[in-house]
């Protein structure tokens, strides 16, 4: 630990601003400027050096970039398709996750739409919310609440919730695929706009 600390110290900012300085005396005391207390100045001029260095940097943390992040709800989302295939709901509910899913499977294909999308940190977070916490938890609740509402029927339907719900997150799948189809869109306009001024 010490060894590691001294080493780092001998790659500081510090250490090696102090040298330039500390040898700036050398320079002098050979120039002949120093005298007989160039020891003193050789010191003095490195201390002054490693008081004036800027301080270390620390790294900055190692966080995954937005491709890394989808490839790992990627993998989530299929774990969440093995849970729902194991879930039984009402047709009509089936019908509006099946069509959520389809779209947020379409999202995360690998290609260019993950690809724009990795540009987009919002747009990974909306992906990622709804994969690991909106879809598991609606489907999750309906069930649980299905199996009381038995108990104490009466109350609002669940399955009208969960309907609800899945219209609700499939129109914000709608709209983070349709702002993909726009950031592409400017693209080829961009792209139209440079070979026609490319052409002139």
């Amino acid at each position: 630990m010490a060894t590691s600390k001294f080493l780092g110290y001998l790659e500081s900012r510090k250490n090696i601003t102090g040298s330039a300085c500390g040898l700036a005396g050398v320079v002098l005391t050979f120039a002949g400027v120093a005298g007989p207390y160039w020891p003193v100045v050789v010191v003095g001029l490195y201390g002054a050096g490693a008081l004036i260095a800027p301080p270390e940097r620390p790294p900055l943390p190692d966080f995954p970039d937005p491709s890394a992040q989808l490839d790992e709800v990627r993998a989530d989302f299929e774990r969440l398709r093995g849970y729902l295939a194991n879930v039984e709901l009402p047709p009509a509910a089936a019908g509006r996750l099946t069509e959520l899913t389809e779209l947020l499977a379409a999202l995360l294909d690998p290609g260019w739409v993950t690809e724009v999308l990795a540009q987009d940190p919002e747009g990974v977070h909306a992906l990622s919310r709804a994969v690991r916490q909106d879809v598991p938890e609606a489907v999750d609740t309906f069930v649980r609440t299905r199996w009381w509402t038995r108990l104490a029927p009466g109350q609002e339907s669940p399955e009208r919730h969960l309907e609800r719900q899945l219209t609700l997150l499939h129109e914000e799948a709608e709209r983070l695929a349709a702002a993909v189809r726009e950031t592409e869109a400017r693209r080829q306009e961009s792209h139209t706009r440079y070979l026609e001024d490319r052409s002139k």
